[in-house]
Order: C-alpha cells, then sequence, then structure tokens
C-alpha cells in the first residue's frame, strides 16, 4: 500500500513546507555571512524535496483547486 495524501492536506503540507523553509533560509543567512550561491543550492535542495514526493506520487496538489482541469462536454 502506497501512502498518498488528498489534494488539500497536499497543499496545506506544500504551503507549511514553503513558509518554514524561507523562513530559516532567511534566519540561517542574517545569523552568518552565508554566500549567495549557498543560499541558491539550499533553496534549489528544498524545492527538489517537494518535487520528487509529488513525482512519486506522495503529494496530490490540486494548488487549491486554481489549475482545475476541465471535463470534455459529450
Amino acid at each position: 500500500m502506497k501512502f498518498q495524501l488528498n489534494p488539500l492536506a497536499s497543499d496545506i503540507f506544500i504551503s507549511i513546507y514553503a513558509v518554514s523553509t524561507l523562513y530559516f533560509r532567511f534566519k540561517f543567512e542574517d545569523n552568518g555571512n552565508i554566500d549567495p550561491i549557498l543560499s541558491v543550492v539550499l533553496g534549489l535542495s528544498f524545492v527538489t524535496i517537494i518535487w520528487v514526493l509529488i513525482k512519486l506520487k506522495i503529494l496530490n496538489p490540486n494548488w487549491f483547486g486554481l489549475l482545475n482541469s476541465k471535463k470534455a462536454r459529450s
């Protein structure tokens, strides 16, 4: 059995993840003299984690209903 989150839970998880990682990145950069390249690599790493979870179908975002697919009319 594969673990999957429903679309609303996936959207909430991704939103909380994005806000928290941005907070930690800004806090990390503020506390020390951090190279901008390191910040970009860290940000890409966080985005890659979410991308992998979506590709593995663990997360199933529907972007809070903004990108609903149109059903074909018969």
